[in-house]
């Protein structure tokens, strides 16, 4: 036990280095979103020179933000129900499913981590012209959750099968079908994961550009947050207070989300350690 005080030194010491490797880039990016090219330049990290406060609007209006973070928000929220439509439905099978074929359905579903996204663009992009929705968001909501449901019904299945098998067949024995089982039985103890799920999700379809841009395409009606950025860029290749205000504006809304789930998602990693 000697080892442990410069072992728990070392250890407060690499948390805090790796705090601030997370902290300075999101400091600078905040504080650049305020400040002239000229104070960027000349005094990167301070916050009081050359504050310049309309680079959010020249952002805003500059790329089409406000209508850029409407779509995507849509395609985000819309994606995000879709795949819990179809992963906790799922998963429940899969949870009660005991033997051999529930274990070989759910390496199946596994299967589709080896699968890189950019293999499926050409086949996906030949679907969406037969289908004509080609440039359509709508698209991009039936896509995203084809990459999100293997990893969501895989953590669902496992979430599941922790449920004790009592209080299944006591809400059975009063009368309860598989739909109240699920809703009343299931849901309510897979919570934590189920916000893991949700904002894992969040995030990956908040932050899909690839797809977004080959799909949705440029056009300003649809196109995403995410592709309205380089376009900015583009347009404001010189003006860095402008480009990182446009960043900051689409940041805000993967805060906000994290701010009012993380308390769940903490839950979740920590129930999730004591039965480990």
């Amino acid at each position: 036990m000697r080892g442990a005080g410069p072992l728990r030194l070392v250890a407060h010491l690499g948390v805090w280095v790796y705090v601030l490797l997370l902290l300075v880039p999101l400091y600078y990016l905040a504080i650049s979103s305020v400040k002239s090219n000229t104070a960027i330049l000349d005094s990167p990290f301070n916050p009081f020179r050359g504050l310049q406060f309309d680079n959010f609007a020249r952002a805003w209006e500059g790329g089409s933000l406000g209508r850029g973070l409407i779509n995507q928000a849509y395609i985000t929220v819309a994606a995000n129900i879709l795949t819990l439509a179809l992963a906790v439905p799922a998963a429940f099978a899969l949870a009660r499913t005991r033997g051999r074929v529930g274990r070989i359905i759910e390496r199946i579903f596994a299967l589709g981590f080896l699968v890189p996204g950019f293999a499926a663009l050409v086949p996906t992009v030949l679907l969406a012209i037969r289908l004509d929705l080609f440039h359509t968001r709508e698209f991009l909501i039936l896509l995203l959750p084809a990459s999100a449901l293997p990893l969501s019904v895989v953590l669902l299945t496992q979430a599941m099968r922790t449920v004790p098998a009592e209080l299944e067949e006591s809400a059975i024995i009063d009368g309860a079908g598989p739909l109240r089982v699920l809703v009343s039985v299931y849901a309510p103890l897979t919570l934590p994961t189920l916000t893991v799920v949700l904002i894992l999700n969040f995030l990956s379809f908040w932050n899909e550009y690839f797809f977004a841009l080959v799909i949705a395409g440029p056009d300003p009606a649809v196109r995403t947050a995410q592709v309205a950025l380089p376009l900015l860029s583009m347009a404001n290749a010189a003006q860095y207070g402008v480009l990182a205000a446009g960043i900051v504006i689409t940041l805000v809304p993967v805060y906000l989300v994290y701010v009012l789930f993380a308390d769940k998602m903490e839950g979740a990693v920590f129930s999730g350690a004591l039965k480990g």
